[in-house]
């Protein structure tokens, strides 16, 4: 996620006769086929802003704000499964007391001040239409609501109004959907005296919203959905953008399409359109529910999970290829637990992985644009503007096991991160530990596929531009 720096601070929030303090900030080619007579199919678009959204959106984040939140983001991802995740959730200061389809569209962030992907949903009876951040890495949806009883992030938009829906209610300690926050957020739920269900959401650069677990209906395009259970934020900031709030895609019983799964099945896809740090934008992508064309040709790869934190999308990387040749590593160079991640924007690899692709990709570009100085955690960088490198990028391909492959195209490996500067978009893990990310750079263009049922997840190339 992505947005302005904030200020520490203590925060007390109090929700119904409940006072609540806690740190934060101000501041081999298989055709996909499904049953079609059991779900529908749900379509939302994916635009980026440049091209398609209105003026007010138009604010690009600088490069440096972009890199430092995807560092951040990686290193909490990385704390996930080291469970040496430090943030502090809600303390109490007081006791307690009293099946069809559907698609939307996505588009890149960065307008909205994040470098990840967002859509529009509506909320309520009658709905009311906001602009919420997409991400894989995230299990709980939540928005920003009145009557923001501590604080809310500047946002696109009105914020959410309970009171002006007829079907919102909030839940109870009692309801199952309570006991699912403490996998869903990694913070235990809490109750107000009201035996109202609290939730807290905290990411990994101490962005965080804190809220009214609630229910209300769901509008996805022309779908309406009830009882679509999400966080209503009394207290939310952090580096969100200017989104009223995050749609979870994880791995959960509380993420948006686990609720969706009896209308349109546990599978889900996306298309993330192109977009770069500069501002350059693409069309057409898109987030889809239910049954997925049958026409389309994918490849799959299993679909794997890791108990340390089983929400996670793992997938097996297991060779890449430069100029259709094998970097030539023995296979434990990439026995590292590896998640697809559309949050993470510059794709992670084992060291020696990097260290020798980056070897072959430096061997080429360099003989004919001049090396430039690294850039943050970017270390392979050019003299020349993405268009006059992507001349001389050569074919790579990412293996995955099982016969999948991404055939990344040149704006998947290289990215202008300032005028006349282009970058490999790819960096090494900075500890021998670290997970491997496949991320949005890389995933952009495709059309993927999470077959949660079968456990495997699918590539088919041009799915948008």
């Amino acid at each position: 996620m992505k947005g302005s720096c904030c200020r520490n601070r203590t925060n007390s929030i109090v929700l119904g006769h409940t006072r609540i303090a806690y740190p934060g900030s101000t501041c081999s080619p298989a055709t996909l086929e499904f049953d079609q007579s059991k779900h529908q199919s749900l379509h939302l678009p994916l635009y980026h802003i440049g091209r398609h959204g209105p003026d007010s959106l138009q604010t690009t984040p600088s490069f440096s704000e972009a890199l430092s939140h995807d560092v951040a983001r990686v290193k909490f991802l990385n704390s996930r499964l080291t469970k040496k995740n430090n943030l502090t959730a809600p303390m109490a200061t007081k006791s307690f007391d009293g099946k069809s389809a559907v698609s939307v569209p996505l588009n890149p962030g960065e307008s909205i001040g994040v470098t990840n992907y967002y859509t529009k949903i509506g909320i309520g009876t009658p709905p009311t239409y906001h602009i919420v951040v997409v991400d894989t890495g995230s299990s709980f949806s939540w928005i920003q609501c009145e009557p923001c009883s501590i604080y809310c992030h500047p946002q696109i938009g009105s914020r959410f109004d309970p009171s002006a829906s007829n079907t919102y209610q909030k839940l109870s300690c009692a309801a199952n959907q309570c006991t699912f926050l403490k996998d869903a957020t990694l913070n235990s739920p809490m109750c107000t005296s009201s035996n109202t269900c609290l939730y807290t959401a905290t990411y990994g650069d101490q962005s965080f919203s804190v809220g009214y677990l609630s229910k209300d209906s769901l509008t996805l395009g022309t779908e309406s959905l009830p009882n679509f259970v999400f966080g209503c934020g009394q207290d939310n900031d952090g580096l969100f953008g200017k989104s009223i709030g995050l749609v979870g895609l994880a791995k959960n019983e509380l993420s948006m399409f686990s609720q969706l799964s009896e209308k349109y099945g546990k599978v889900f896809a996306y298309c993330l359109p192109t977009a770069t740090l500069l501002g350059k934008t693409g069309s057409g992508g898109f987030l889809s529910g239910g049954t997925i064309s049958s026409h389309s040709a994918y490849r799959f790869t299993p679909m794997l999970s890791d108990p340390r934190d089983p929400t996670l999308y793992f997938l097996k990387l297991s060779g890449i290829s430069v100029s259709g040749k094998p970097l030539g590593l023995p296979a434990s160079d990439y026995n590292v637990p590896t998640i697809i991640d559309s949050g993470t924007t510059i794709s992670r690899l084992p060291t020696p992985v990097y260290s020798a692709f980056r070897e072959e990709m430096v061997k080429i570009i360099s003989s004919k644009y001049k090396m430039a100085e690294a850039i943050s955690i970017l270390d392979a960088c050019f003299v020349g503007s993405s268009d006059e490198i992507s001349t001389v990028v050569p074919s790579v391909q990412l293996m995955f096991q099982g016969g999948a492959e991404l055939n990344l195209e040149p704006q998947n490996v290289v990215i202008e991160v300032e005028k006349g500067t282009t970058c490999l978009s790819f960096a090494g893990n900075s500890n021998t530990g670290d997970i491997g990310i496949i991320g949005n750079q890389q995933q952009q263009t495709f059309d993927i596929v999470y077959d949660i049922e079968s456990s495997r997840i699918g590539f088919a190339a041009s799915g948008c531009r």
